[in-house]
């Protein structure tokens, strides 16, 4: 008994490979919207703006606009995140040990406010961090 064997046209298989191509050729991967610049902090005065090397540990008043309310001080360079506290749009507030002021110094404060996940379509979108402008705080 002779088994019938179906052949695919030659022509066919060429117009199916085609479509297949045409179709997976066709999708491109969706547009994200890169982050945008957040609020920028500005830093109007510290108080108290200066201390005396090997003093006791104090607190800093940062007074000035924009700041965020997860905003972090930055002393030296180094991020304060345990250390501050957020009062208003205008103020925050800095415990600085006494390990800070140890030896005389003049030492950048900044604020960061730090930068928010985007919430669009594919996760586009958000904020990009942004820091202010230094101001020297002094240890005499």
């Amino acid at each position: 008994m002779k088994t019938a064997h179906t052949r695919i046209p030659v022509k066919t298989t060429l117009l199916m490979a085609l479509i297949t191509f045409s179709v997976a050729c066709g999708y491109s991967s969706p547009k994200t919207t890169p982050p945008v610049a957040g609020a920028m902090p500005t830093i109007a005065s510290l108080n108290p703006s200066s201390a005396t090397a090997g003093d006791a540990g104090f607190t800093l008043t940062i007074n000035g606009s924009n700041f965020g309310s997860k905003a972090v001080a930055n002393w030296n360079g180094a991020a304060q995140t345990a250390n501050t506290m957020f009062v208003s749009a205008s103020q925050l507030t800095v415990a600085v040990p006494a390990s800070a002021i140890a030896t005389a110094a003049m030492v950048s404060v900044t604020v960061t406010n730090p930068g928010t996940m985007g919430t669009g379509l594919y996760g586009s979108g958000g904020t990009l961090p942004e820091t202010s402008s230094a101001m020297t705080f002094t240890i005499n």
